[in-house]
């Protein structure tokens, strides 16, 4: 069943998680399975995303415009490339659209991606890669935990570049103990000189369920002081800009005309179609606007018969939550405020049917604006760039 799009569809993207990874990385809270390459059933997970696609597509309501695909994990760089494409393909199809139309990322680990790899998600549709190089120091990347080396990573970058791919987003991770912000931006500028089009970069963050989580909490784990993670970030910053990246978001660049549509379109607040183990998934159905995630268990999911598919007591999902207007905008604002470009407050509002300043949020932003920690002008809300150091603090005073 194809969805119609046109002039007036709304905006979405699609994100199909792929959970299997060669190996857990300590500071990863994604969620991801350990497993060999030839235990991984590349076919038949693949059946089990094209059964959910055809069971969601008739229950959603509005007219949607396919603007982004995204096959992120795990590490979709280790599916079959043929089992990846049936899947493209068939999302591609349901919405009337073709890989010339729309942004089609795969995510990569420099261990599973070469230059045959590279041409064969090329061959299927694919024409944007992330690469997770992370580091370029042979301690940090045993520190994270990574399966490859140095060279590993710059080579699965050239090979990256050196594809047919139109574009290249590399990741790395920044404010790692032992790392100085000299060096942080030292590893920017040889990143950038690659051949790439985007870069993130994020500073290491320990989160709760992550086996660096756990070391923290028994303060078994070396950490970067704040004050140098923060230096590390204006020295990253500096060092990108000069190589002609624009700081678009907090924590990501690019070159002009090559900013992330898919994340662009979470921090813009347009609905996305999860697919696979454990999506997360924000549509709108007639019912309203919903959010949802799959069962985590891959058994579970390629077990699924999708009979009740936006429902959390059907076989599919093991979360449904309403979403109400108030709720979508302090989503808007909690993840416009991230962008350079910030949001349409009232504008959002508006389309919402809520009041855009509350008595409390009012108070807030009159606050935030003698101190100089945002700018409201003409409707737009956004954080300036010197103040992006505080933005957690400044977004939740605003929420």
């Amino acid at each position: 069943m194809a969805v119609m799009s046109s002039n007036t569809a709304q905006p979405l993207g699609v994100y199909v998680h792929f959970p299997w990874c060669l190996k857990k990385c300590p500071y990863c809270d994604f969620l991801s399975v350990a497993a060999a390459r030839e235990q991984i059933p590349h076919a038949a997970y693949a059946e089990a995303v094209l059964r959910e696609l055809e069971a969601r597509l008739p229950l959603l309501s509005q007219n949607y415009q396919l603007r982004s695909i995204f096959f992120g994990g795990g590490t979709p760089s280790l599916w079959h490339s043929q089992d990846l494409g049936r899947v493209l393909s068939a999302v591609l199809s349901a919405f009337g659209a073709t890989s010339a139309q729309v942004e089609v990322t795969a995510e990569c680990n420099p261990t599973s991606l070469d230059l045959d790899k590279a041409r064969e998600l090329t061959a299927v549709g694919v024409n944007r890669l992330s690469l997770g190089v992370q580091a370029l120091d042979a301690e940090r990347l045993a520190f994270l935990g990574r399966l490859h080396d140095v060279d590993g990573g710059l080579s699965a970058a050239h090979a990256a570049v050196s594809s047919a791919v139109a574009r290249v987003s590399l990741d790395f991770i920044f404010g790692v103990a032992g790392q100085s912000p000299v060096q942080a931006a030292a590893e920017a500028k040889i990143l950038a000189s690659l051949g790439t089009t985007h870069l993130s970069a994020y500073a290491l963050t320990i989160e709760a369920g992550t086996e660096f989580g756990a070391r923290a909490k028994k303060g078994r784990l070396p950490l970067l002081d704040d004050s140098l993670v923060a230096d590390s970030f204006v020295a990253v910053e500096a060092a990108l800009t000069e190589q002609g990246f624009e700081h678009y978001e907090i924590s990501n660049f690019a070159r002009r005309g090559h900013v992330s549509q898919h994340n662009l379109g979470y921090w813009r607040g347009y609905d996305y179609l999860g697919l696979g183990t454990g999506a997360w998934g924000t549509v709108t159905l007639p019912s309203g606007r919903i959010r949802y995630r799959n069962t985590p268990s891959p058994e579970r999911y390629q077990a699924c018969a999708f009979q009740r598919p936006f429902e959390a007591a059907g076989d599919t999902c093991a979360v449904v939550e309403p979403i109400d207007a108030a709720t979508a905008l302090r989503e808007r604002i909690m993840l416009g405020l991230r962008l350079a470009e910030g949001l349409e407050l009232q504008a959002a509002a508006t389309e919402l049917g809520v009041e855009a300043l509350p008595d409390e949020r009012k108070l807030a932003l009159e606050r935030l604006q003698r101190q100089g920690r945002v700018m409201f002008e003409r409707g737009r809300l956004r954080i300036p760039k010197d103040q992006w150091l505080f933005a957690d603090g400044i977004i939740s005073q605003m929420l």
